[in-house]
């Protein structure tokens, strides 16, 4: 299919799914936290992602989680984007499919397969079907880390190109060859969003559109304005930013992602309980209190 380009520039958060004392998903608190981050200059949101731990959500949950986060994006104008898709491609168009159910959704965040670790050219005939067939734009996930299948410049390109794929979220662990490569020839209206929170300013200073960080659940306005100094060239102030965000990011994620970040927001009132679903654990009371100085410094 042929799919309208979208701007996706600026900050997107990946929201965490917060839960009450007994378990319940904590829609309330939800749909508050949307639209602070909203407000405190975020330009979208991003559903059901790894930070939201949508892999131990029920069906039921997963449809009141992208119900609350479209409402909040109907109402704000916001971008919304929502993760989608996995290793089996068919069950991924399938899924895409439902996606129809919200006229809201803005792009579907889809993973490289995992698993199977298709060659390259599986890998780009895999989004080859899907932004044939489904209904949204399609963000392709690069985190070949949890993958197991990297990619190079040239195949990422490939990607770009298609109509349908405006974007990818970059989460090599690294700046690496790749990603230079990449930049170094970006298809015509193809972003690079970070998604690697360490990374942000370095993938900035390339020419990254903005990012997919979960770090922006904290420091939102900072992170909307290290953005915005690269992007008017203010060289100085994103250097100075980018120093000091990047090492609250260290400290957010010095545990597994969300339990800090669920820890902090708790601590600071904005979620009921800091609860995270097996196999996670709560984070370390130590871990969350250098996160909260590193907030307040």
């Amino acid at each position: 299919m042929t799919t309208a380009r979208i701007d996706l520039a600026g900050i997107h958060v990946p929201l965490i799914t917060p839960f009450e004392s007994d378990g319940r998903i904590a829609t309330d608190a939800l749909e508050r936290l949307a639209h602070q981050v909203l407000s405190d200059g975020a330009v979208g949101l991003v559903a059901l992602g790894t930070t939201a731990e949508s892999a131990t959500l029920t069906e039921q949950e997963r449809v009141a989680v992208l119900d609350t986060c479209a409402s909040v994006c109907r109402a704000r104008g916001a971008t919304l984007i929502v993760g989608a898709g996995g290793s089996d491609t068919v069950g991924s168009a399938r899924a895409l499919d439902g996606l129809s159910r919200w006229p809201e959704v803005s792009a579907a965040l889809v993973p490289v397969p995992s698993f199977t670790r298709p060659s390259k050219a599986g890998v780009v005939a895999h989004f080859t079907y899907l932004q044939e067939s489904g209904p949204v734009p399609l963000v392709v996930y690069h985190v070949p880390y949890r993958t197991a299948c990297d990619l190079d410049g040239r195949t990422l390109r490939e990607l770009g190109a298609l109509p349908g794929v405006v974007a990818v979220k970059y989460a090599a662990g690294s700046i690496d060859a790749a990603a230079i490569e990449l930049f170094a020839d970006l298809p015509d209206d193809f972003a690079v969003l970070a998604g690697d929170d360490l990374f942000l300013a370095p993938l900035l200073a390339l020419g990254a559109s903005g990012g997919i960080l979960a770090s922006a659940h904290v420091s939102t306005g900072d992170f909307v304005r290290l953005v915005k100094a690269w992007d008017s060239g203010d060289v100085d102030s994103a250097r100075d930013l980018g120093r000091r965000l990047s090492k609250l990011s260290g400290a957010l994620f010095s545990e597994p992602n969300p339990t800090v970040i669920k820890g902090v927001l708790h601590a600071l009132g904005q979620i009921p309980t800091p609860q995270v679903r097996l196999p996670l654990l709560p984070a370390s009371d130590e871990s969350v209190d250098r996160a909260l100085e590193i907030y307040h410094s």
